[in-house]
C-alpha cells in the first residue's frame, strides 16, 4: 500500500484553478507520477495542479514545493496554486507573508486580504536556452509554429516563467479553437518540454483577455504563470502597460511587472473547498 493512504488532501480554487495541498513536511516521504494520476482518479479530487509540501532546504524558507499536473509530470511553478498554499500555511496566525522555494525559484507571497494574495513569480527569461528551445531562434518575440496541415496564426511570443509559454496575440473577428490547436502548440518540436499555450486579446493598454491550454492539464479556467507570461509579452510587443487586468475564464488577475527589480508580481483571490483522507483504494495495485 502506499505511504500516502489516508494522508489529508486539501481542495481549493486560485480563481477556478482547481489545487490540492498535500503536506509532506516532517516526513521522508515523496510521490511518484502514478501516485499523482492516481490521486487525481479519486472521488471530487481532480485538479489542475497538486501542490506538494516538503521540509525547508533554505533556513528562511517556510517549505519547499513540489508541483505536479494531473497527468504526473512536473511543473516549475503554479501562481495561483502557491497563492492557495499561502493562505493554508498562513491561516489562522497573524503572519502576512512567507517564501515558499521550488527548484527553480523562491516566491514570496503576501497577504492583500483575508481571500486574496500576492506572489512575486521572478523575473521573465526570454533566452532561447532559458525558455527552452529545440535551437536557437532569431528574435523569441515574434515566433512563427508552422503546423501541419497549416493554420494561419499570428506569430507568438514566448516566455519563461519558470515554465516555458507561448503567447499568441487574437486581432479582428478570427476565432481560433484552442481546444484543438492547444495540444498541437504544446507538443510543437520546438519545445523539448513542451509549452503552455495562451490565446489573448489586448482590450486596452491595461486589459487583456486570456484563454489558456495548460502543458499537463488542457484547458483551464486559470493559470498565473501564463497570466504573467502575457503580461510580459505584451509590453514587450509594445501593446500594454507595464501593469493590467487579465481577464482568465475564471475571473481576473492583476499582474504587474516591475521596473525597480525586474520581477513579475500577481495578485488574485483563493477559495477552500475542503479537505479529504485519500482512500487507500486509489493506491491499489501500484507499484510498492
Amino acid at each position: 500500500m502506499s505511504p500516502l493512504a489516508k494522508k489529508t488532501v486539501t481542495k481549493m480554487n486560485g480563481l477556478g484553478n482547481e489545487i490540492l495541498i498535500l503536506d509532506l513536511r516532517g516526513t521522508d516521504l515523496s510521490v511518484t507520477a502514478e501516485e499523482v494520476r492516481a490521486i487525481g482518479r479519486g472521488e471530487g479530487l481532480k485538479f489542475d495542479q497538486l501542490m506538494v509540501l516538503f521540509d525547508s532546504r533554505a533556513k528562511d524558507t517556510d517549505a519547499f514545493m513540489k508541483i505536479y499536473n494531473i497527468d504526473g509530470s512536473e511543473s516549475a511553478t503554479c501562481g495561483n496554486g502557491t497563492r492557495c498554499v499561502a493562505w493554508w500555511l498562513l491561516r489562522g496566525t497573524s503572519r502576512d507573508h512567507l517564501t515558499l522555494e521550488t527548484a527553480a525559484a523562491r516566491l514570496v507571497c503576501h497577504r492583500k486580504g483575508e481571500w486574496s494574495f500576492s506572489v512575486g513569480m521572478g523575473q521573465p527569461r526570454f533566452a532561447w536556452d532559458e525558455i527552452p528551445l529545440r535551437g536557437p531562434v532569431p528574435d523569441t518575440d515574434h515566433v512563427t509554429l508552422a503546423l501541419s496541415p497549416p493554420v494561419a496564426l499570428p506569430e507568438a511570443t514566448l516566455v519563461s516563467m519558470g515554465n516555458p509559454h507561448a503567447v499568441f496575440f487574437l486581432s479582428g473577428a478570427g476565432t481560433h479553437d484552442l481546444a484543438t490547436l492547444g495540444p498541437l502548440l504544446e507538443h510543437h518540436p520546438l519545445f523539448p518540454e513542451r509549452a503552455n499555450i495562451s490565446f489573448a486579446r489586448v482590450v486596452s493598454p491595461d486589459h487583456i483577455i486570456l484563454n489558456v491550454w495548460e502543458r499537463g492539464t488542457g484547458l483551464t479556467q486559470a493559470c498565473g504563470s501564463a497570466a504573467c507570461a502575457t503580461l510580459v509579452a505584451a509590453v514587450r510587443r509594445g501593446l500594454s502597460a507595464r501593469a493590467a487586468r487579465i481577464t482568465l475564464p475564471g475571473g481576473d488577475l492583476h499582474i504587474a511587472w516591475r521596473e525597480n527589480d525586474g520581477e513579475v508580481e500577481m495578485t488574485g483571490p483563493v477559495a477552500f473547498e475542503y479537505e479529504k483522507s485519500l482512500d487507500p483504494l486509489l493506491f491499489a495495485g501500484l507499484a510498492a
